[in-house]
């Protein structure tokens, strides 16, 4: 009861938020090739048009639903929280237990469809901001915990969630420092991204209330194929952030910061 008055708290929030820092775009906002041209230059360089199948359809479903929010003004910032909000959702839908972790599986690819609509209303609203870039990294890691932790409450061992965790951790931090390092953050576009993430996790709560006799199998299905796509994922961009870095000229030392 505790968890649903602080979602509803939080919701009525959001709600007011949004109404306060909504702004109609002077334009009409962008249609799918504009979007993917513009997440193409902030990206860089990689073209969803010519890569990842799943990418590519990922993101034509963002932007049909990203649209109307865009044309209403919504403020991307609070998209992204609201991610946050959704996550919540499924933890106490997955703590209520039973038939409800059917709830609880489509509560999770909401949220996970939020932490990409943000982006996207950004982009064809033009409203993006290194804020906005910074906001979404941090709201990422913080609903990949919590989804972690409604599947961990659905039945999955405690051990593989936390495994699962550190190498989410690991995978965004060697972006991140590649960056830090002059190379390129994206790197490579491997098969455990967010999106697979929620695809993976969401399926094991939903089908756990469809199958309540295998419920104590089911919650472990998705987190482990996820361990082995997310380690193959991470010797892959490991490969090839040393490539890019290797082959980068070295005209001036790349100087660590110092450690306070």
């Amino acid at each position: 009861m505790t968890g649903l008055v602080l979602l509803g708290a939080f919701g009525v929030g959001l709600v007011v938020l949004a109404l306060a820092t909504a702004r109609r775009p002077g334009f009409e906002p962008a249609d799918r090739d504009g979007y993917f041209d513009r997440w193409q230059v902030m990206h860089g360089g990689y073209d969803p048009r010519t890569g990842s199948a799943w990418l590519r359809g990922w993101l034509t479903m963002v932007h049909f639903l990203a649209r109307p929010l865009a044309r209403i003004g919504v403020q991307p910032d609070v998209v992204t929280i609201s991610s946050i909000w959704l996550a919540g959702l499924v933890i106490v839908l997955a703590d209520v237990g039973g038939r409800w972790w059917i709830a609880a599986g489509w509560t999770m690819v909401a949220s996970g469809l939020f932490d990409t609509l943000d982006g996207c209303v950004a982009v064809i609203e033009d409203r993006t901001t290194k804020w906005g870039y910074v906001l979404d990294s941090i709201v990422d890691r913080i609903t990949d915990c919590m989804f972690l932790v409604a599947v961990v409450i659905v039945g999955c061992p405690l051990e593989l969630a936390i495994v699962l965790g550190f190498l989410f951790f690991l995978m965004e931090y060697l972006r991140a420092r590649a960056g830090n390092a002059g190379g390129d953050e994206v790197g490579r576009i491997t098969m455990a991204e967010r999106p697979t993430r929620v695809i993976l996790l969401s399926p094991s709560i939903h089908f756990s209330g469809v199958f309540l006799g295998l419920s104590d199998v089911l919650p472990v299905v998705g987190p482990s194929v996820l361990l082995a796509m997310t380690v193959i994922s991470l010797v892959q961009l490991g490969l090839t952030v040393r490539r890019q870095l290797v082959a980068m000229p070295a005209d001036e030392p790349v100087v660590a910061p110092v450690e306070p």
